[in-house]
């Protein structure tokens, strides 16, 4: 996440345009590191959310809301003192580095205009949001994080004392720099230090992507020793610094080509991502971190909250895999009992040639084509027959474990199924609901146990399936779970319409409702794709797909949720393309 100096100066410039002159409503401390400003400007009202958090600081203008703490904190009652009613007089960037300095004009408690200027500070873990007071010599008023002698004998963040910035650690302002003084400039580095690393350790609010971006403008390898620069190519780097600098803000968001998710952002177009992502490119740089930590703020909830269901189907998987292969070994043992059926049998013949004290006996096995002998244990305190009887009871028992076995062994089959359907659902939930239903699938399944103060809700509904139009106009449905898989194929579809499934592989339930019209080739093909690629086998080739009409689908009785038997169908072989959802969402802005 680069949020360097040019996405501070994209942000500013957006800040200037919208808020400058606007008169500051209203002050939350939403967050113990974040804070909202609501403030109107020119009838027009904006909402400023600036984050001082380790993990995602940050200042954009926003549309979203977050409860307000009953009460207030400090830090927040300090700025509503000072800043509340105030005016915005000035927005700017300091030099080109991570700091944005934001004056307000209010009144004193003596009337008199004075000016306050909060400083934001994005500095990763260092990042601080800070009250300044400049008539009094830019005296701290307080920060929204305050950092002792203790922590940083250099620069102490605390009421009363003076503000002092971050340390600049000999980064020049690029807007400053010529070719010569570049050159000096990386005079100071190591000869062998990569052009990269030199550039966004001795410039301001570069970043690393942001520095093999201006390599890659002036077609030098990012890895290139500085020692092996000529003045010609200092000449072309300068050239592009300061065009990369000065280039016309394009706010984006980055999506990976394959499944199309979010990669990063930028304020401008990254010449050198262009082969391998895609963009989506906003009016706003303001949208864009709106949209970009909305999507990662929710990928990181649906990667928490689902840790513990991952877990627990993975190790279910792993167990009943283990009892499977522990089920093979004892049914393979046991068919092996027809041996004692045959000992019952010859014992039975040789009764007479059985001695009292015997160990064993050696007798022709009549059973055997070329009349081999063969020797079978005896145990001697038990009489001849009852020897042969032992291996009777031994033979019934045995056969009787076979059946069990062909039993536990397709349950246990049946079982890693449904388990690994549910590890495919979790993969692919795209919200916190898509969630909860497959945790309420666990706990009413018996794989977790309810918690005692949980509210039982029978009107939970579920959610709907995704939606899809064919390229012939008929409504292709998904379901994202096992509980949608049911309510898809068992209760909204009709027995007209038509059923895909990947065969023998996790995936979606998806049907194409046909109102009564007869499916063309080309529908089939598609809703054929998208069960593939809502499958575990999208990212293969040929996966195969079978299909057929809803009526030939039934749920055994006592069968698990999204488990179903199916007859008369037919098979199809389909690669699925990565972009297949979006070839068909285009397809309903057609329909409508």
């Amino acid at each position: 996440m680069p949020f360097d100096g040019m996405v501070i100066s994209a942000v500013v410039t957006e800040l200037k345009e919208k808020i400058i002159n606007g008169k500051i409503d209203k002050i939350y401390q939403t967050e113990m590191d974040e804070i909202n400003i609501l403030i109107r400007c020119f009838k027009e009202k904006y909402k400023l959310l600036i984050s001082a958090s380790s993990n995602h600081p940050r200042i954009h203008l926003t549309k979203g809301d977050k409860e307000n703490p009953q009460v207030p904190p400090m830090f927040c009652m300090l700025l509503r003192k000072h800043l509340q009613g105030g005016k915005i007089v000035d927005i700017r960037q300091k030099e080109f580095e991570r700091i944005i300095m934001i004056d307000v004009e209010s009144y004193d408690e003596l009337g008199c205009i004075s000016i306050k200027q909060l400083v934001i500070e994005i500095m990763g873990k260092h990042s601080n949001i800070i009250l300044l007071d400049k008539s009094k010599k830019i005296k701290i008023l307080d920060s929204i994080k305050r950092i002792s002698a203790d922590i940083n004998r250099y620069r102490e963040i605390l009421p009363g004392k003076p503000y002092i910035a971050p340390p600049t650690h000999g980064k020049e302002n690029p807007l400053n720099l010529n070719v010569n003084s570049l050159i000096l400039l990386f005079e100071k580095a190591t000869l062998g230090t990569p052009v990269y690393k030199a550039i966004y350790t001795s410039i301001q609010g570069i970043s690393p992507l942001a520095a093999k971006e201006i390599c890659f403008r002036a077609n030098i390898c990012d890895d290139e020793p500085i020692s092996n620069l000529s003045y010609n190519h200092y000449k072309i780097l300068w050239t592009e610094l300061k065009n990369f600098i000065g280039s016309t803000f394009t706010p984006n968001i980055i999506i990976s080509k394959d499944d199309k998710h979010i990669v990063d952002f930028y304020s401008v177009i990254l010449k050198s991502y262009e082969a391998i992502y895609d963009f989506t490119i906003f009016n706003s740089i303001s949208n864009v971190l709106e949209e970009y930590y909305i999507k990662k703020d929710l990928f990181n909830r649906l990667k928490q909250k689902s840790t513990d269901l991952r877990k627990l189907v993975t190790n279910t998987i792993t167990k009943l895999y283990s009892k499977k292969q522990k089920l093979q070994e004892e049914l393979i043992t046991a068919t092996k009992s027809q041996k004692y059926k045959i000992f019952g049998e010859l014992l039975t013949a040789y009764l007479h040639l059985i001695k009292k004290g015997d160990t064993e006996i050696e007798v022709v096995n009549f059973y055997d084509a070329n009349g081999n002998t063969v020797k079978i244990p005896l145990d001697t305190k038990l009489t001849p027959a009852q020897n042969a009887q032992n291996y009777f009871k031994k033979y019934t028992k045995s056969k009787n474990a076979i059946k069990e076995k062909q039993y536990q062994l397709q349950e246990t089959d049946y079982e890693i199924k449904y388990f690994e359907n549910l590890l495919h659902d979790i993969e692919n939930a795209s919200n916190l609901t898509d969630l909860e239903e497959i945790r309420n699938e666990l706990i009413e399944e018996g794989y977790i146990k309810k918690k005692k103060n949980l509210v039982s809700n029978k009107k939970n509904t579920i959610n709907k399936p995704l939606s899809f139009i064919s390229s012939d106009g008929f409504q292709i449905l998904v379901g994202k779970n096992n509980k949608q898989n049911d309510q898809l194929t068992l209760k909204t579809a009709s027995k007209k319409d038509f059923w895909f499934h990947t065969k023998d592989i996790p995936g979606s339930h998806v049907i194409v409702i046909c109102n009564n019209r007869e499916i063309p080739e080309r529908t089939i093909l598609e809703a054929a794709e998208i069960a593939a690629f809502h499958s575990k086998g999208k990212m293969s080739s040929n996966v195969p797909v079978d299909y057929t009409q809803v009526k030939n689908v039934k749920k055994p009785s006592g069968a698990k949720p999204g488990m179903v038997i199916y007859e008369n169908y037919k098979t199809v072989y389909i690669t699925p393309r990565k972009n297949i959802t979006e070839i068909l969402d285009k397809n309903k802005s057609k329909s409508n």
